[in-house]
This record gives C-alpha cells, structure tokens and sequence, in this order.
C-alpha cells in the first residue's frame, strides 16, 4: 500500500502552495502563501522517493524524520504525520515556514539533485502542524509525573522557548524571564508577519502556558532582576538570549539612519495593534520615503519587504557581492524582486550625507580572489562613487552578542573570543555550576533551527544534571 502512494516524482510534478499576486500581498502584513489542500498536500507529500539514505533528514539539524511524515501524510493519516514531526521538533508549524528549506531539506532532496524537483517538505510541514491545531490534537503539557526541580531560563526566544517545552515534558518546573512585553522573540518582533503570522507564535505561547511553564516579562536581567537572584532561586539556569546588539558601520549617526531590529520591531509591534511613537512620528516609518537597505542576508529581506508594504517612494537593497555570492534566501530575493525591490549587487556603502540623511556615497566592487572561506573577496573600484539618494538607510549588517557578564554583573562567566557566553559543545554547561548557554556560536536569526536544537539538547543536558544531583544527594 506504502509504495502504492510514494514515489510519485516521476509522474506528479512539484506545486507549491498558491502565492498571492505581488500587487495584492504587498499591500499587507498577511503571509503570502496559502494553505494546502488536504489532497493536494497528500500528492506533493506522495513525490517523495523514501531513499534509502534520507539527505533531507541529514541535511537538518534537528534530524526531523521527513521521509516518515511525508509517507503518512500521503496516506492520509494526518494525526500520526504530526506525532512523527512533533517527536523532533517543538514548532514545525514555524519552521515550515521560515527555515531555509533551499538550503537545507529541500536543497538536498534526492529527486532535487537528479532533476525532478524537490518535494515541498516545508510546505507540507506547515500543513501537517497548522491541521494540528485546527483538529485539537495540539494539546498542553501533561507531564506524567511532578519533579520538584526548577530551571530558569533567560530568554523567550525559539531556543528558549523550545528548551521550556523539552524541561515541562519531563515535569520540571520552568520559569521564562524575557525583556520583552510579550514571548517569542525574534519570532514575535524581528520577523515580519508576511512570513510568520503572530497568531502562530502565539498560539504556541499558549500552549506553554497552559501546560504550566511560568513567564517574567518586562524582566531586564540585571536591572529589573539580578541574574544572582534567578540563579538561586532554580536549581539550574539556562541563559538564552540570541544575539540582539547590531553591528555598525563607522559614521553612521545621522537622523533617519537606523538598526534593522528597531525597525522591523517597530513595524512588528504596529501588527499588534501597540502605540509606537518612533514609528508614528515617521522616525521607523517608510512611507512616501526613498529606503536604502544595507546587507544582504534574511534581516535585509525582512527589511526591504516590510518597507514596500509600509509604502515606500523606492526601496533599494545594497550588497557587496554578487546575487550568487548572498547569504540571504534565493527564494526571499525572489520574493522582494516580485514586489518592486531594487538589488543594487557590487556595491558597498562608504559614507552618508546630511543630517538628516539625505543619501547615502556608494563605492562599486568587484569580486577579487577567493579569501579564507572560499568565497571571493569583495574589492573596491577606484573612482567609481556615486551618491544614492535616500530619505531613511537601515543598516542590517548582522548581530554581535552583548557583553552580558558585564551587563547582568556577573563574575567568572566566561565568553568565547566572539564574546559569546563559552559552553561546552555537548551540553551546554558553561564555567558557573549549574548554568547552560543555549547557542555558543552566533549564527544567523534566519536559522531558527540551530536555536530549537540548541535549547532542546540544552534541556537534555539539564536533565541529566539534574538527576546527577539528586544522585548525589541521595547518596
């Protein structure tokens, strides 16, 4: 029966959920792809050629079983599809959205690779999960027993937030303190609803809190809270923060230049419904402006799009390399081109007018000698400046992690030469008993992935030494 609805490659071709007309979704904040049809998800699902050697499922990093839920979806049994998912990662209804399938699942599908077509893995993901909740078989946390353990966790984000999860399962009792008004992080105030609705992030808030994992937000470690108090109040930390401070460019202090993840939370919190005077006044507003976006990964995607749908004059992508050299998303590039962005490729920002600013001076590249990465390095053309005009510059060059040692006064925590909190690889446990760090390298907010598994496997190392103390104390 199984091979009866599998293996369908070469006879059903690849059909992606149907996308709104660029005209229509750039005038909101809704996301633009709609849902699969229960047959028509069983069909993409059916394309999948079950391989013997899964490259999809090595290819993720939470190793999630795809060829198992991609089968049973195909044979209709939907419950059983999102149990299999569910086992291996916390929100599967947000990373089908907004993991980088092109790079990771989708980009090393078997049938991909020899031509037909990848299987829409994170579509179907999506799918499987959203049913989910729609049926009620998303239920609260029921742990089978109550432990007396409590862990704090630092941090509300993805990693966090998976990391709660994982530790409620087990009956611990969990404690989430967040700066932020409301959980989510970067799922809730720095991605734009056109890609992750709020109501999916929340509802998953929802389940946590229903399922008795407790939240402190409006809680800045170190000024609201000591990290000392949290740190005896539990009997294990985990601090979760993700990486939140902007890198800069040199001179770069002028009215209307200003940090991608101001901007994209002002928007952010606008779809809330939140009074947002930065946003009201037209400080990180776009409308009716002339918007230079400077970088070239996802931050820079979010960026530009949320502009055009504020209305913008123009919206102009600055980047350093070529299209093929870009970190961001193909398919977000894609995306954006459709809506009326300008990529200006081989272009480098090397100083800002007026103030407020006015435009920004640009210097044209070319593409050198590969550097130590492999990729060829960037170089500038001499005499070619130009001055771009521009009423508002984001700059969204990336994230650097902050100095939290110093930040929350705390002695004999140790950080990486990144300046990231140092952690042991395996389990999370950094150089004070009994506190783990979720996410020692700072890798791209894109990759929401990396931090469900960082928090999951933190939670397991948790776990561990948890019961290694009561072994102890038993003794």
């Amino acid at each position: 029966m199984a091979g009866q609805k599998m293996l369908k490659f070469t006879s059903v071709g690849r059909d992606m959920p149907e996308k709104r007309v660029p005209d229509l979704r750039k005038q909101d904040f809704n996301e633009i792809y709609a849902e699969y049809a229960r047959e028509k998800a069983a069909e993409q699902a059916s394309r999948c050629s079950q391989c013997g050697v899964p490259y999809c499922q090595s290819h993720c990093p939470l190793h999630n079983n795809i060829p198992d839920w991609l089968r049973l979806t195909a044979e209709g049994r939907l419950r059983e599809a999102y149990e299999v998912s569910q086992a291996t990662n916390t929100f599967p209804e947000i990373c089908g959205r907004i993991c980088p399938q092109d790079r990771l699942c989708e980009g090393n599908c078997v049938i991909e690779q020899s031509g037909h077509g990848t299987v829409t893995i994170g579509s179907v993901e999506k799918y499987i999960t959203d049913t989910a909740f729609e049926e009620g078989w998303v239920q609260p946390i029921a742990p089978g027993v109550e432990r007396a353990e409590s862990v704090g966790i630092i941090g509300a984000g993805p990693g966090g937030l998976a990391a709660a999860d994982r530790l409620r399962r087990q009956g611990v009792q969990v404690t989430v303190y967040d700066r932020y008004d409301r959980g989510g992080g970067l799922l809730t105030y720095g991605i734009p609803g056109f890609k992750l609705e709020k109501d999916t992030v929340m509802q998953r808030m929802q389940q946590l809190e229903d399922g008795g994992v407790q939240f402190v937000l409006n809680c800045n470690v170190g000024k609201d809270l000591s990290f000392d108090a949290i740190r005896g109040k539990h009997d294990a930390v985990l601090i979760s923060t993700g990486v939140y401070k902007s890198r800069d460019l040199p001179d770069a202090d002028a009215d209307g230049i200003v940090r991608a993840i101001d901007y994209l939370t002002a928007s952010n919190r606008k779809s809330f419904g939140d009074d947002v005077e930065e946003f009201d006044n037209g400080m990180l507003n776009a409308e009716g402006k002339r918007v230079v976006v400077i970088g070239g990964g996802d931050t820079a995607m979010d960026c530009v799009r949320t502009a055009i749908r504020q209305g913008a004059e123009s919206v102009k992508c600055l980047y350093r390399r070529d299209k093929e050299n870009m970190p961001g998303s193909q398919r977000e590039v894609a995306n954006a081109e459709e809506e009326g962005v300008e990529f200006v490729w081989l272009t480098a920002p090397a100083g800002f007018e007026g103030d407020p600013v006015t435009g920004v001076t640009v210097q044209k590249m070319r593409l050198g000698q590969p550097d130590a990465t492999g990729r060829q390095a960037p170089e500038v053309i001499p005499g070619a400046d130009y001055v771009e005009d521009a009423d508002l510059v984001v700059k969204a060059l990336g994230f650097e992690p902050e100095d939290l040692p110093a930040l929350w006064g705390v002695e004999g925590l140790e950080v990486t030469r990144w300046g990231t909190v140092k952690a042991d690889f395996t389990t999370g446990q950094t150089s004070l008993d009994g506190v783990f760090a979720a996410g020692d390298i700072v890798r791209g907010a894109s990759l929401v992935v990396w931090a469900i598994k960082d928090g999951r496997d933190c939670a397991d190392a948790i776990i561990d030494y948890l019961s290694s103390a009561n072994a102890v104390a038993a003794e």
